[in-house]
């Protein structure tokens, strides 16, 4: 739509969307570009960002405005109005909705091209017989690659990747693996009509992207995670590095299990239960993994996921920037919309209770982070984009400017009035390699290993993530004989609150999103005894309960 006719809007009209102070344009828009004066010769030099705002998010061309944000004001406006219109709609194809608002301030006229973003993607500038798309990536508008053109192109038709029909018969392949999960995660019968439903299989019995990504014998190419524990705090050398190409749930195991190799926890004696005091939120990267997973642009061929673990933090890189072309660490993480790349894939994760529906990954991994009892602020996890990737990186809570902090120095942040506890010579402080069964192992090797057959119940680093069975004396590789002993014997001077209480607790620290009936289901015991532990738990003023019933948290509570 094209609003030829200029009109003066004044600065109490409504569609006014931007503020002038100082003779200075300041603009609430998050995509703009400001252009001193109109370019008759070099059309493209804009036309460009009318094809890019279009394709991504919207935005707005401020005509009469310099560099600075000077309003400048234009000669003749309404002559540049017909000019802009007549050449959108002879160079732009299709022609993108756009409203040209001219506005006035201080005698001098500016014009405001208001681009719409676009649902027939992609919007193609045309010249002596070549198309061009373009993107808005951060504040410049530049041309499409193969992959970004290949999703306008898909966005355009309202259909995704992940939901194209291949020419696979779907009954060459098996599911087990995605059935075995299933009924681990969601305690329902598996069936097979649930392909088609999910959309992993077509009406006519062919895979569909998504499914080739979950089948048993996935050869998608790029369906691979690269997984990496450097030492230091650079990509110097590598202590180990490990690649798997898999299906996504398998991924998703091998990943959690590399990070949990290649990552410790330390504990202190409270006078009545153990506190864990671990390097990172084990919840919170499970979310961050399977962000990644399900956002990732799985059009780019040659792309990854990457886990990258440094002595200070964790890093997960995958292909794909944010879907409207803005950069997140702009972006308010409360306030950011879910748009999903792969919706089959997403709700694939969903069924299987990976994930909420309601796309709130980035704030929960804050929040689950936050619930820590050794975070610090400034430790949040902090995400990033570039033109064709996205990190999330998390912060060893454990660790300072002087490298890892002794667990003393932890116990007395958390809580000055604990019982502190000598280090033992062979506590999870050392460092990798150093115990004779270490971490340091590459992935697979140990007796118990994490690559046992995807859905055992044998009680293997593979178990559902949360499972404390085994206990967090055996996540991170040490071997000890028990926690008692990694950072030295303690007399028990108060009544321990129980096995199974201890149990809650550990899980609470490993997820506190963590529901009653999980808990129950993963220690082996009944509702009605958790609920009983629960109620004894927050009588102690150990345990409390925030924010509502469904998407609130528990919380130890380390100075009741």
């Amino acid at each position: 739509m094209f609003v030829d006719d200029i009109g003066i809007l004044h600065p109490h009209n409504n569609e006014k969307i931007m503020q002038i102070h100082d003779n200075r344009l300041i603009a609430e828009c998050t995509s703009y570009d400001f252009k001193e004066m109109l370019e008759r010769k070099k059309v493209k030099s804009w036309l460009k960002s009318v094809s890019a705002f279009a394709n991504t998010d919207g935005g707005s061309l401020f005509y009469g405005v310099n560099d600075e944000g000077e309003v400048v004001g234009l000669e003749n406006p309404q002559a540049d109005a017909d000019f802009i219109s007549e050449m959108i709609k002879a160079r732009l194809d299709p022609v993108p909705e756009v409203q040209l608002i001219p506005m006035e301030y201080e005698g001098r006229t500016l014009l405001e091209v208001k681009v719409k973003a676009g649902v027939l993607t992609p919007y193609y500038y045309y010249q002596d017989g070549t198309r061009t798309a373009f993107v808005r990536v951060g504040n410049e508008s530049v041309e499409c690659n193969a992959q970004q053109l290949l999703s306008l192109v898909l966005k355009g038709t309202h259909m995704t990747w992940d939901s194209l029909p291949t020419q696979v018969d779907a009954h060459k392949h098996s599911f087990i693996i995605l059935a075995n999960t299933f009924r681990e995660q969601t305690h329902q019968e598996w069936n097979d009509k649930h392909l088609e439903s999910f959309g992993l299989v077509t009406s006519d019995g062919k895979l569909t992207n998504a499914g080739l990504l979950f089948v048993d014998n996935c050869t998608v190419f790029q369906s691979r995670i690269f997984c990496t524990r450097w030492t230091g705090l650079y990509k110097d050398d590598a202590i180990s590095s490990v690649e798997h190409r898999a299906n996504l749930v398998l991924l998703l195991k091998y990943g959690m299990d590399f990070i949990k190799n290649y990552t410790m926890s330390g504990w202190v004696k409270m006078p009545n239960y153990r506190l864990n005091l671990p390097d990172y939120s084990d919840r919170a990267i499970f979310e961050g993994l399977v962000n990644h997973l399900i956002h990732r642009d799985y059009t780019v061929m040659g792309g990854e996921v990457h886990i990258d673990i440094y002595d200070d933090r964790v890093e997960l890189v995958s292909p794909g920037a944010m879907l409207d072309g803005t950069q997140i660490q702009d972006r308010d993480i409360y306030n950011v919309p879910s748009i999903r790349r792969n919706p089959v894939i997403a709700d694939m994760f969903t069924q299987l209770d990976y994930m909420e529906k309601r796309g709130s990954g980035l704030r929960k991994m804050r929040e689950l982070t936050e619930k820590l009892p050794n975070f610090l602020p400034g430790k949040e996890p902090r995400y990033k984009t570039e033109a064709s990737s996205f990190f999330t990186t998390f912060y060893n809570l454990n660790w300072g400017e002087n490298g890892r902090i002794p667990v003393e120095e932890v116990a007395d942040r958390v809580n000055s009035t604990l019982k502190k506890c000598p280090v033992n010579e062979e506590s999870s402080e050392k460092k990798f390699g150093e115990n004779g069964k270490s971490s340091e192992k590459k992935f697979g090797e140990n007796g118990k290993s994490s690559v046992k057959t995807f859905g055992d119940s044998q009680k293997s680093s593979v178990e559902k993530f949360g499972d404390s069975s085994l206990s967090s004396e055996t996540r991170f590789g040490n071997n000890s004989e028990s926690s008692e002993t990694r950072f030295g014997k303690v007399a028990n001077e108060n009544k321990s609150v129980g096995k199974t209480a201890q149990k809650i607790i550990d899980l609470v620290i490993s997820d506190p999103s963590i529901s009653a009936e999980a808990m129950a289901y993963r220690i082996g015991v009944s509702s009605r005894a958790v609920e009983k532990q629960i109620a004894k738990l927050r009588s102690m003023g150990i345990l409390t309960r925030e924010g509502a019933t469904f998407g609130g948290y528990w919380r130890i509570i380390v100075k009741p």
